[in-house]
């Protein structure tokens, strides 16, 4: 099994172990100032494709610097963040929980969406405790990705 495949065998469980309708994991080239999807459960709407510049910004700034979770219960909470908000929503998901993965700083950010309102506070914790609970091999896997 190869880097990649091994990469999204575990990804794909990780999904299976979080839940959420639409599920990707994203990795952070800090040095480059890249970001790339690396995993996605929506190969056909939201493909692993190339990589795109890192964003500036409040989202930013929460995930990615301060290393905190952002979660939001409706589409209007995440709108005014995410630019693919009316393509998201097409796909039954108006929630979304995006969790940093910290190495000595964010490597990347695992992003599950689902039904409006689904992410009550016991919810993100478990979805938080099973990201933190498998954080070496999430960090292993998304080293994988960085050049």
């Amino acid at each position: 099994m190869s880097d990649a495949e091994s990469a999204d065998a575990f990804f794909a469980d990780l999904h299976k172990e979080v839940g959420g309708r639409l599920f990707t994991v994203t990795v952070l080239d800090h040095k480059a100032g890249l970001a790339q999807r690396v995993y996605t459960s929506h190969p056909e709407t939201y493909p692993v494709s190339g990589t795109k510049p890192m964003s500036q910004g409040a989202w930013t700034e929460m995930v990615i610097e301060r290393g905190e979770t952002f979660v939001a219960n409706t589409v209007a909470e995440f709108a005014i963040y995410f630019a693919d908000h009316a393509l998201i929503e097409s796909l039954g998901c108006q929630s979304a929980l995006n969790v940093p993965v910290v190495d000595d700083r964010v490597v990347g950010t695992v992003n599950v969406l689902d039904q409006e309102h689904y992410f009550s506070p016991d919810r993100v914790e478990r979805c938080k405790s099973a990201i933190l609970n498998r954080r070496e091999e999430l960090v292993a896997a998304l080293q994988r990705f960085i050049s």
